[in-house]
């Protein structure tokens, strides 16, 4: 898959004869797989080049200034996911004011006509373009005919009674329903980052803990304790994950502390991913140390029987 960051040195057009996946694609869930996979089934049909177009950044957060929309993903993370679906090419758009401000058949003519010769689009049933969203599937349709290149709208994928979508994702995700979430997604949720030193608390009462940095633009599970494991140069490790803001030691800011379970290597200034099973609690207060050991070590017990039975 070749990967395209905009702006571009080169001149127009990208690609040709193209089939282009339009959507935003945070997470990249079972919906998103679904669409992919008909993208490119299509496009291997058609004898065309498949493409999937999105942006860097949520559009949200350049059009609604005040209301930040945390990504599922790194974008370093839907890079490898969609390099797994055999795509031709992931362009990665920069969306600013300037695009943000195209009516729908000018974004239309000027990327999808003139950067791409576009002869097929495969977008889902909600999907939005244009100033201030005011393209629809419709209008997608309509321009389709008058530019020459089919439509074909994916059906929304629904998982216990729900629409399965990047907005329903964040949400099971601020309940810390992360194994719920993993259904999702049609893997582990998981969260990479640079692992930092920390206070060495973890270390001072037996439990050492990578204190991951993650993305500022992340979501981040609620507070609480989690079945996890943890990779670290491509090896899987059992682990518990506590995130929170540890109110036995008053720490001020939210953290992700990883505890890895028969592991004492030293792993600092590695980026490494954490993949959520399960919450096992709530974050809490402990009258002591031997009350917060107490309770670690129970955690742990919980997670290698838990990961037991998984594996």
């Amino acid at each position: 898959m070749r990967v395209i960051f905009e702006p571009r040195s080169s001149g127009f057009p990208v690609a040709r004869n193209t089939g282009i996946g339009l959507g935003n694609f945070d997470g990249l869930h079972i919906g998103h797989a679904g669409l992919i996979k008909k993208l490119v089934q299509e496009c291997h049909s058609r004898d065309l080049k498949s493409v999937i177009y999105t942006f860097i950044k949520h559009p949200e957060n350049i059009l609604r200034r005040k209301l930040f929309t945390p990504q599922i993903t790194t974008t370093k993370k839907k890079i490898e996911l969609l390099d797994e679906f055999n795509v031709n090419y992931l362009y990665l758009a920069e969306f600013d004011e300037k695009l943000s401000r195209m009516q729908p058949e000018e974004f239309i003519k000027r990327i999808l006509v003139d950067m791409f010769e576009i002869k097929l689009a495969v977008v889902g049933y909600d999907y939005r373009f244009g100033f201030e969203g005011s393209g629809d599937v419709a209008l997608l349709e309509h321009y389709g005919t008058k530019y020459h290149f089919d439509v074909i709208v994916v059906p929304p994928v629904n998982l216990d009674s729900e629409i399965v979508s990047s907005t329903s994702i964040r949400k099971q995700l601020s309940y810390g329903y992360v194994d719920k979430v993993s259904k999702y997604l049609g893997r582990p949720y998981s969260i990479q980052g640079l692992v930092i030193k920390g206070r060495n608390v973890g270390t001072k009462i037996g439990f050492p803990t990578a204190n991951l940095l993650p993305e500022k633009y992340l979501i981040i599970p609620r507070s609480g304790v989690y079945i996890t494991q943890i990779s670290i140069n491509g090896k899987l490790y059992n682990s518990v994950t506590n995130i929170g803001k540890n109110p036995t030691f008053k720490l001020n800011r939210v953290s992700v502390e990883t505890h890895i379970l028969d592991f004492t290597d030293e792993i600092y200034n590695q980026t490494v991913e954490v993949f959520f099973h399960q919450r096992i609690r709530g974050e809490k207060k402990f009258k002591s140390i031997e009350e917060l050991t107490n309770q670690i070590n129970h955690d742990i017990t919980i997670t290698r029987g838990f990961l037991h039975n998984r594996i």
